[in-house]
């Protein structure tokens, strides 16, 4: 059954319903998509409501070659022995999902600039256009510089101080690289949301009078921090983006790594709590934008529950604070039920996973490794984890890098599910981007997360859709084909031939 999608693809390809993927091999393992002006792979239609009571459609990715290739199935059909029996049951709902998404950085823009007009386009709706592309519905904007930027700056760098900040401005960077594609998102994905983090305050008002190493933010300043925040909200309100929520701060315990050249800034638990329930919190919702939201943490699960549960204790803290942002990167030493601990210790606050990339370890080289397989598995992993402990949500790192992983001024080059290949004007897919697409594609806003058993070979997660479907997620980590029969205690059974490292979404009406 497997090795019989790929005729599927050229036959949708062959209607005009999608178009098929124009494959680039970089080595053994190494396949990626080529996009330029005129041409970029799409998947068929995503609608169930068109397939007839009993139908499934189903979207499959491999290893081998296949990229979103659809075929359908049918409760009831194909009998035969499984290897894994997963059992759907409906009836047992967790939590509700906001997106899936990517990062604005400096980085993404100025490489995406390299290219074309219309190959710009392409990469854009390649994210967030609802049909066409992987329908992105979340966005992460840095306030101010991060190490994705090509020099350290903030809306205020001034000699000595500006308490007043009579000389917050936006930079270059915002107006060229952040703000125009931004505004393209939201135009192709009107329910597009913002978030924003700080990597840092202007170094004028923090104890080291740096933009990284060892600085907290001066306890005379939280106020004045609180309204330069606000600043930029004000600012980007001005060109149509209004900010969905904001962070404390992008990984503030970066400030205690010694001679970690990254732009942060540090806070504890307490102080935190303390600028949140006093500054921040009051000073947001007295103001335009009392609808923007607050995020705790925004670091890595190796802190949790504990950091957040610490701060919230504030009940101040808690009342302005709406839920957890977390990133990945020491996912490997830290099982996750510490993501169940920390809803179970604040079941009112949500959990986001708002940053992921590979190769930020000295232990990942290339840095960039075009068509990595098992760079998508990781992603893919990954997302049916946090699915399956709360998360409301996945967000990757940049959204387009060149060849090298970068520009980056501190030399942290990383990899990115889209490589810019500017010589050519094109743009390549890679693994990474089609295990998020398998979620965002189909997972709407406002699904909720239902009951399904998995295994160690055939991962799973499954979601209830507002337009009462079912969204089924399947990752085969086996070299081996797996008979899975899908037992849904409400609509029924069906067995498939799950492709040997495979990615599957399979879809049907409830």
């Amino acid at each position: 059954m497997w090795k019989e999608l790929l005729l599927i693809t050229f036959f949708f390809a062959a209607k005009g319903e999608a178009k098929g993927c124009i494959t680039r091999h970089f080595g053994v393992d190494g396949i990626v998509c080529v996009c330029n002006a005129t041409y970029c792979d799409s998947s068929p239609p995503t609608d169930p409501r068109v397939l007839d009571d009993g139908d499934l459609s189903w979207y499959t990715t491999t290893k081998a070659g296949l990229r979103m290739s659809m075929t359908y199935a049918k409760f009831g059909s194909n009998p035969r022995n499984a290897d894994t029996t997963l059992i759907i049951d409906s009836t047992k709902k967790y939590q509700t999902i906001f997106g899936f998404g990517g990062a604005f950085t400096d980085s993404a823009g100025i490489n995406i600039r390299k290219l074309s007009p219309a190959t710009q386009n392409q990469l854009i709706r390649a994210y967030y256009d609802p049909k066409a592309g992987s329908r992105y519905m979340l966005g992460r904007v840095p306030i101010g510089g991060t190490d994705f930027s090509t020099r350290p700056y903030t809306y205020d760098d001034v000699d000595g101080e500006d308490v007043q900040l009579k000389k917050f401005s936006l930079q270059h960077e915002d107006y060229a690289y952040k703000i125009p594609f931004m505004q393209k998102a939201l135009k192709l994905n009107p329910e597009t949301k913002f978030f924003g983090a700080a990597w840092s305050a202007p170094p004028w008002m923090k104890t080291n009078d740096k933009i990284n190493g060892f600085g907290f933010l001066k306890k005379e300043y939280y106020q004045v921090y609180a309204n330069y925040l606000l600043k930029f909200l004000d600012e980007y309100k001005k060109y149509g983006l209004d900010i969905w929520a904001f962070s404390t701060g992008n990984e503030p315990t970066n400030a205690y790594i010694p001679f970690d050249p990254l732009n942060t800034m540090g806070w504890t638990p307490e102080s935190v709590a303390h600028w949140v329930g006093d500054f921040m919190g009051p000073t947001l919702a007295s103001s335009k934008h009392n609808k923007t939201l607050i995020m705790a943490h925004d670091d890595q699960r190796l802190e949790l529950p504990w950091a957040v549960t610490k701060m919230l204790s504030n009940k101040k803290a808690r009342k302005y604070t709406a839920g957890t942002a977390v990133h990945w990167y020491t996912d490997q030493f830290v099982p996750p039920n510490v993501l169940d601990q920390t809803h179970k210790a604040l079941p009112d606050k949500f959990i986001l996973m708002t940053e992921a990339c590979i190769g930020s370890s000295i232990l990942e080289n290339p840095k960039v490794k075009l068509g990595s397989w098992d760079r998508g598995q990781k992603y893919i992993l990954s997302i049916i984890q946090y699915m399956n402990h709360w998360g409301i949500g996945w967000v990757d790192w940049n959204l387009a890098l060149d060849k090298q992983g970068g520009p980056n001024w501190i030399n942290n080059f990383v990899d990115s599910p889209v490589i810019v290949n500017p010589e050519t004007d094109e743009f390549f897919k890679q693994p990474m981007y089609y295990a998020l697409q398998h979620f965002s594609k189909f997972v709407d806003r406002g699904s909720v997360r239902v009951s399904i058993t998995d295994n160690y070979n055939v991962k799973s997660a499954a979601f209830l859709t507002p337009a009462n479907e079912t969204v089924v997620v399947l990752y085969n980590r086996s070299n081996r084909a797996k008979n899975v029969k899908l037992k849904d205690l409400k609509r029924g059974s069906t067995s498939l031939e799950i492709p040997p490292l495979s990615m599957n979404t399979i879809l049907y009406k409830v």
